[in-house]
């Protein structure tokens, strides 16, 4: 009986534990959609506003815009520079790493991600669109 009763829980806990893990992924990703429609709704309402309100309200909306847009393209040129530098770090854990683990054959597996944070590194800084 002991055994039915740890087998039964042996299955359970896990069945349990992946169903909580996906229905958690799926209300968060519902609830973040969910707020970038708020948000976007409520940026269009504002921008809406200020063009009707007077004269200058056009320009302040179309300012409110490119603010926007800058700020929007700050934050992935930083997003991409953090990615590269994490990719290096990562690279280079591994090229250290992994010849005392496995073998010397397999650090060359961690020029991969160096490589890729050198190539996120090289756009942001040579290759695009010059900051605003």
């Amino acid at each position: 009986m002991e055994d039915r009763l740890s087998d039964l829980f042996g299955m359970v806990i896990p069945i349990v534990a992946i169903v909580s893990v996906f229905t958690f992924i799926t209300i968060a990703s519902w609830v973040d959609s969910r707020r970038k429609e708020r948000e976007a709704f409520y940026k269009s309402e504002t921008v809406r506003r200020i063009a009707e309100s007077s004269g200058e309200g056009v320009q302040a909306a179309i300012e409110l815009l490119r603010d926007d847009d800058r700020l929007r393209q700050h934050r992935k040129r930083e997003g991409m520079k953090i990615s590269g530098l994490i990719n290096i770090g990562v690279g280079l854990g591994m090229v250290f790493g992994l010849p005392r683990l496995i073998g010397p054959k397999v650090a060359f597996c961690g020029l991969v991600p160096v490589f890729v944070g050198v190539a996120f590194l090289v756009y942001v800084y040579f290759l695009a669109a010059p900051a605003e």
